[in-house]
């Protein structure tokens, strides 16, 4: 047992969750335990989980676990979603729990855990009105979003790297 304080780092699937690893390591030099939560989708290749239940050397969790089953994880102190997906957003704010990663997310928000979001979702898909209603609806409840890429480290009208340890700031006040 230890007394660092829990972070679930939330996973959705998008093609920089490969990277994950780089949100794991962050946390853990800044003193978290990390226990990993993954979309259905995710888990299909979007990331490497043998590296990351060696990172965390914890399970990855992405199915419900059955009744009477222990709680792998200890509840959160914080919550980090990284990548978030447009579909994840929506359904979270909407409070349609149909995966345990949702379902979670809904759950945590009701408790008042502190949650940091970095979207990766399309420009044409952060245009939708379904998706600037959910992110309206989830800042209301406190959720704290951060633009994932630096405009600085834009070349060419391409992004820049992801910026993992944004969501990592975004907690600092807690």
């Amino acid at each position: 047992m230890t007394d660092k304080p829990f972070l679930y780092v939330v996973v959705c699937a998008a093609g920089v969750a490969a990277d994950v690893s780089e949100l794991i390591t962050a946390a853990q030099e800044r003193d978290w335990e990390v226990g990993v939560i993954a979309t259905p989708t995710a888990m299909n290749g979007f990331f490497d989980a043998t590296a990351v239940e060696t990172r965390t050397g914890r399970p990855i969790r992405s199915a419900w676990r059955r009744p009477g089953d222990p709680r792998p994880f200890p509840a959160p102190d914080a919550v980090v979603v990284a990548p978030a997906t447009f579909n994840t957003v929506n359904k979270w704010a909407a409070g349609i729990a149909d995966t345990l990663a949702v379902g979670t997310l809904c759950e945590a928000s009701g408790l008042g855990v502190p949650i940091a979001v970095l979207p990766c979702v399309a420009d044409a898909l952060a245009a939708h009105p379904a998706y600037r209603d959910a992110v309206a609806r989830l800042r209301g409840m406190g959720v704290r979003f951060a633009d994932p890429y630096a405009r600085e480290d834009e070349q060419d009208g391409e992004r820049g790297k992801f910026g993992w340890e944004r969501a990592l700031d975004l907690l600092r006040n807690d």
